[in-house]
């Protein structure tokens, strides 16, 4: 499952932010995931939901963002959304939305990134 080890490491990464921060609790994560990595944002958030607890993320809003597929169209120069096919995240075939070629450059759509941590710090470390 794909998902569990993104999910795993994305815990890691807040965990390690928030211990160097001297966090005493995270209060909200927010994460993008871009419409073509293969996660499924729903497994994502219930597998961050579990994995969370007993850890400073136990009570943290976890906030998933998509990142919607933008390209660049390497023949009619086309920079913008891109039409995705109507079909899933898990085989997505992106075209150009002016000329329908296939011949893009992906710009945006392929990222998991933690683009938030919000955090709560002991009086004494304030």
């Amino acid at each position: 499952m794909h998902e569990l080890s993104m999910a795993q490491a994305i815990v890691d990464t807040v965990i390690e932010a928030a211990e160097k921060n001297n966090a005493t609790e995270v209060v909200e994560v927010t994460i993008e995931v871009g419409m073509l990595t293969m996660l499924n944002p729903e497994q994502l958030k219930f597998l961050l939901d579990v994995i969370v607890e007993d850890t400073l993320l136990e009570n943290a809003e976890i906030i998933i963002e998509d990142v919607p597929v933008e390209v660049e169209c390497r023949g009619c120069k086309y920079t913008g959304m891109a039409n995705t096919d109507g079909s899933d995240h898990y085989l997505a075939i992106v075209l150009c939305p002016e000329c329908g070629e296939r011949n893009v450059e992906i710009l945006t759509g392929r990222e998991c990134n933690v683009k938030n941590i919000k955090i709560e710090k002991s009086d004494e470390d304030a």
